[in-house]
């Protein structure tokens, strides 16, 4: 079961944790930042309408020059085989279109977003229960993909008193730099690569939740390989790790646009408990590929809210991992 946040949910914001408040990356020049800063600044004083509608705009200008078109269509022609051209194309379309929105949202420095939240499916849902083991001074451990807002979606969570720290890479420009620290301004706490395990251990045994998003593609050597829309996918094993060690329960958290694109609701679903603290790999990609599944059952559902240019299947798993209705 899965349930919507409302604003009778909110419980108290909180600030970052200042421990993970450094932000890595790579900074343009004093000019080129005060320059992009400016371009920037002026987007978003624009009004919403008119913000939307150039994002629109970018999205579909980008799908009709064909940029990385080729890659979502194979993507969508795997997971879609019963679906027409036709309607490949159009969830394609609307994939690009999330994805320019996504960007121009996640620049506004005043995080103005038209947000309209529904009531919970029913009194002690899914998001009751991450308020209740929250409130007991524990971590959880949140997963979300590249899906509506997923910037949006995590800046929530401080403001209605979730302690968050996010699993991020270091990023480079200006556009990507102004992302990040709009992040750390949000409240939420940063944990990069280097001793990411580590460091999310000890954010759940402070109390902080962890937010890691679970759609990427890794290298084979670091990666567990679980079913994904048909096709097995190398995705970090890293979630299952923390919620064996810890036995922080999972809940995943998905940033849903309604037909209009403008409007976001969060939908939580869980608790997925943690894998069994025995040794081996099994429990790991067990636990893994249950959290994948809740993931391709939302995306299934506004699968043009997904980021389908992304390669998700570009790593192949070792042949004695291919089975039946994994392989590619």
């Amino acid at each position: 079961m899965s349930s919507s946040l409302s604003p009778s949910s909110s419980l108290t914001r909180l600030p970052p944790a200042p421990r993970l408040s450094q932000v890595m990356g790579e900074r343009p020049s004093p000019v080129v930042g005060w320059l992009a800063n400016r371009v920037m600044d002026a987007l978003c004083a624009l009004p919403a309408s008119m913000r939307d509608g150039l994002a629109r705009f970018v999205g579909w200008l980008a799908f009709t020059l064909g940029i990385r078109r080729r890659v979502a269509l194979e993507n969508l022609a795997h997971a879609f085989p019963e679906k027409s051209e036709a309607e490949r194309r159009s969830i394609a379309r609307g994939a690009y279109i999330t994805m320019a929105r996504v960007v121009i949202e996640s620049i506004d420095t005043r995080d103005l977003v038209n947000l309209s939240w529904v009531a919970p499916e029913a009194p002690g849902g899914d998001w009751e229960a991450l308020k209740a083991h929250v409130a007991t001074g524990r971590g959880a451990l949140l997963v979300t993909a590249h899906f509506g807002n997923w910037e949006r979606a995590g800046k929530l969570l401080p403001q209605w008193g979730v302690p968050l720290d996010a699993l991020v890479r270091p990023l480079k420009g200006a556009l990507n730099m102004r992302i990040v620290d709009n992040r750390v301004a949000a409240g939420v706490g940063l944990i990069y690569p280097k001793g990411a395990i580590a460091q999310a251990q000890e954010a759940v045994g402070l109390g902080e939740s962890v937010l890691m998003l679970l759609d990427q593609a890794l290298p084979a050597k670091a990666a567990v390989f679980v079913p994904f829309f048909g096709r097995l996918a190398s995705t970090t094993p890293a979630l299952a790790v923390v919620a064996q060690r810890t036995g922080a329960p999972v809940f995943v958290m998905m940033g849903v646009r309604d037909a209009s694109g403008r409007i976001l609701r969060i939908e939580v679903e869980g608790p997925i408990p943690a894998p069994p603290a025995q040794e081996g790999p099994d429990p790991i990609v067990a636990h893994t590929a249950a959290v994948t599944a809740v993931l391709e059952r939302h995306i299934r559902r506004n699968p043009g809210q997904w980021l389908w240019l992304h390669r998700r299947w570009k790593v192949q798993p070792p042949a004695a991992e291919l089975a039946p209705g994994g392989k590619e």
